[in-house]
Order: C-alpha cells, then structure tokens, then sequence
C-alpha cells in the first residue's frame, strides 16, 4: 500500500496557516508584553486605560471596545471612560457619561444596575456582537469590559475568552494600585498634619514647671495617635519680675482641652493660649479672666463648631490662698493632709465658646501643709482599659489617696499616677486621646508667721 503525500499547494497552504498562525501568537504576545510593560511603567493611571481597549480589541480581532471603571464608592468613573475607536463611540461614552444610576454609590455592586448598563451598551451597538466581563481586584468589581464583534459568524475560542481574561486581570490590578496609592497619600496628609499639630501642640506645653515658693510641681502630657486639644499652663501674673520676687508673687495656674482632635484643635488652643496671656496681666479675678476669655474667643469658636472647657486658678505663696473658676473642665482633684481625704474643686460654669454672656462663680481657699492639687483632662478618666471598662474618676481619686498617704513628693506621684494608668490602659496599647496631669504639693515645712510673732 502506497500513503499519499500532500500535493505542493496543500503544504504550501498548511506552510502559510501555521505561518499565520505563528504570526498571530506573536502579535498577541507583544500585544500583552506591551500592556504589562505599561503597568509597570506607567504612573499615570490615565495613560495605561487608554490602551486597555485598543489592546483588548487587537487580541481577538474585533471591531472596538469599551471599558468602564469604577470608583472606589463603586460610582462609575466618568473621568476615566475609554473606548477604541474613540471617534465611534462618542455618543455612547456621552450616554454613560450621563446615565443616572452610575452616579449612586455602589453602583458596582448593584447587579441590576450593572445589567441596566450593558443594555445601554448593547442598544447603543445594535449592529454588532457584544461580549462583557467584568475586572474584579479583592472580590470588589472595579471596572466592567466590553469588545465588540463585527461578524455575526464570529466563533469565541478559549484562547479568546482566556487573553480578554488575561487584560482585565491586568486592568483590576492596575485600578487597584491607583486606589492604594490615593490611600498611601491619604495617610502621608494625616500624618503631616499630626505630625504639625504635635510641634503646635508640644510649643504650647511649659517645657518645665516653674519655681513657686513654698509649693512642689510636676506635670505631664502623655499624647495619643492622633493630636488632641490638651493645655496646661504656668504663667506669672507679674512677668515684670525676676527670680525671688517673681517665685513669692501671685502665679496663674490652668488646665483645659478644646473638643476635637489634630491640627484644628491645636490651633484654636493656641489662639486662646494668646488670649489667656493676655488677660493674666489684667489682675482680673478667675471668673472675670473665663468671663472676658469666652467673650473675646466667642466668634472664633463659633466658626469652628468647637467648644473648650478650662479650669483657671490663681495662686498666692505668700498667703496660700487659691481662686479658681471652671468652665466645664473636670474638676481638679483635692488632698487635704489634715483631714487625710480627697473632695473636688468645682465652680459654676459653661463651657468657652457656648454662650456669648456666660457668667462665671469663683471660689477661693487656703492651701494647708502637705495638701496636693491634681488638675487632670478627660483623656485620663475616659482612658479605656483592656476589658473594656474606663479608668474613671473614682480609681484616680483612690489612687491619689494611696499616694498622698504614702508621702510621695510630687514628681515621684505623678510618675505613679502615670505607670498606673499605663498599666490600666495595657503595655501593648495606646492611649485613644491625651492624657494630661498636674500636680502641685505644698511643702509639708511650710508655716505661715504667726500673728504674735509677726509683730515682735
């Protein structure tokens, strides 16, 4: 039996087929090296979705595609719809670009909508065979591709559907990319503007506390993540005096926090920083200084939608009087020596920036021998424990009793009063707003002049 050999124009036909195809496989690999080139290479996101079509098109040799990206809310991205050829599908990008349903946030997800748009698609390219599918990045459908075949006779393989795979793989991880990078950046602003907020927020803090006769002070401001409105302050209500003079005159002491967090906050605190100052030098009582403060920061707080609370005292060395006035802050925390317990300082008042003719009760007392003074903000009492529960003003005021009992100077107290809240808080955690403290002792040896002996 004799086999047949293929006549010269058969081989040279199957030379020709295998010649193209060869061809094609070629061009498809360039096709697809030239899109992942663009992936790596590009920045601009813009620039790499304008090829997803024409290259999507050439693959399986159609007349055109479209794509349609999504935002990351799932809202069509009308700014980044792209279609091959451009001047064909003009009116159908207009119709997308305006169809109502593609405006809603999670859109994307909205099966119905979805189907609602590739019928606009489908009406829009009558004449023409439609194949869709969809560019999905960590299960969230990021965009929606079409291609549209010219001949009714066109026959779909699986080299076809796994190469319009193929791309839209590539354009999901392209979207992705771009919205990660947006949520890099995003992250790098906040971080800058805590970043800023801290330095605000640090320059307005004492870097030390002064010298006052006859008392001990210690204060701390351990900050959260995120920058809060927390103040303390020590200012002489004589600055005009220097060394002895100024640690025996009358010394403003206060504490406060503006609601809210980050730079905002920081700044609002420094503008009242400046305004506080200022009224010091008056010689105003307590209540007459947070009256004449919320008036004068009444506008500035207004627009902001922000409001501060502010304990302000003043105190005496040499008589050892203190005054003070609250505006809403937490009532600072009293140790008498004599009578070995602890009671709150409070006085009738709003908060700054609530109410334009505020007005303001003042109390006034005298500080004994071993009595200490806390001034503290809520990020201590709110500070959230590990189960859950809050560190709250009762477990500060035992803790402060404990303290007082055992006779701690004021710095080794307020270094207790901090390691327990550390503790309270966990090791591994961090504390959700600032937590500030001030301690103020009066020396245990201090004794005022007796009235007999003052006149011999």
């Amino acid at each position: 039996m004799h086999s047949s050999s293929p006549s010269p124009a058969a081989a040279a036909s199957l030379r020709e087929l295998l010649d193209s195809l060869s061809s094609e496989q070629r061009r498809n690999q360039d096709l697809l090296i030239a899109l992942a080139f663009a992936l790596r290479s590009f920045t601009n996101l813009h620039r790499f979705l304008e090829l997803v079509p024409v290259v999507a098109s050439r693959l399986v040799q159609m007349d055109g595609a479209l794509l349609v990206p999504f935002q990351a809310d799932g809202r069509v991205w009308r700014e980044q719809l792209q279609a091959a050829p451009f001047d064909d599908c003009q009116e159908l990008l207009r119709q997308l670009a305006s169809f109502e349903m593609g405006h809603s946030v999670g859109f994307a997800s909205d099966q119905d909508q979805l189907l609602a748009m590739d019928q606009i698609v489908q009406r829009q390219m009558a004449s023409k065979g439609i194949f869709a599918t969809s560019v999905v990045a960590r299960g969230q459908q990021r965009a929606r591709l079409y291609v549209f075949n010219p001949k009714a006779s066109f026959v779909w393989t699986d080299i076809h559907l796994r190469h319009l795979q193929l791309v839209a793989d590539l354009t999901a991880v392209a979207i992705e990319n771009d919205l990660t990078l947006k949520e890099v950046r995003r992250h790098e602003r906040v971080d800058r503007q805590l970043s800023i907020g801290a330095e605000i927020q640090a320059q307005l803090l004492p870097d030390h506390c002064p010298i006052i006769e006859g008392v001990e002070l210690a204060a701390c401001c351990r900050p959260a993540f995120q920058v809060g409105g927390d103040y303390y302050d020590f200012m002489p209500t004589r600055p005009e005096l220097f060394g002895k003079r100024r640690e025996k005159g009358r010394w403003a002491l206060v504490i406060g926090d503006v609601m809210g967090k980050g730079v905002p906050a920081s700044l609002l605190m420094t503008m009242l920083r400046g305004m506080l100052r200022a009224e010091v030098l008056s010689g105003l009582p307590p209540d007459r200084i947070l009256h004449d403060l919320n008036q004068l920061a009444q506008e500035d707080l207004a627009h902001s939608h922000r409001f501060v609370t502010l304990f302000y005292s003043d105190y005496d060395p040499k008589t050892r009087r203190l005054r003070f006035a609250n505006a809403a802050h937490n009532p600072p925390l009293l140790w008498r020596a004599a009578e070995r317990s602890v009671s709150r300082l409070d006085a009738p008042g709003l908060l700054i920036g609530l109410q334009a003719e505020a007005e303001y009760g003042c109390v006034s007392m005298v500080l004994e021998p071993g009595d200490v003074l806390l001034y503290y903000t809520d990020g201590v009492t709110e500070a959230p424990g590990i189960a859950g529960e809050r560190f709250g003003e009762t477990r500060l005021i035992k803790l402060l009793e404990e303290f007082c009992r055992k006779g701690l100077d004021a710095q080794k107290s307020l270094n207790q009063l901090f390691a327990r809240l550390d503790g309270f808080v966990g090791r591994d955690h961090q504390l959700e707003d600032d937590a500030s403290m001030v301690l103020l002792k009066v020396n245990e040896e201090l004794m005022l002049p007796s009235m007999s002996s003052s006149m011999t």
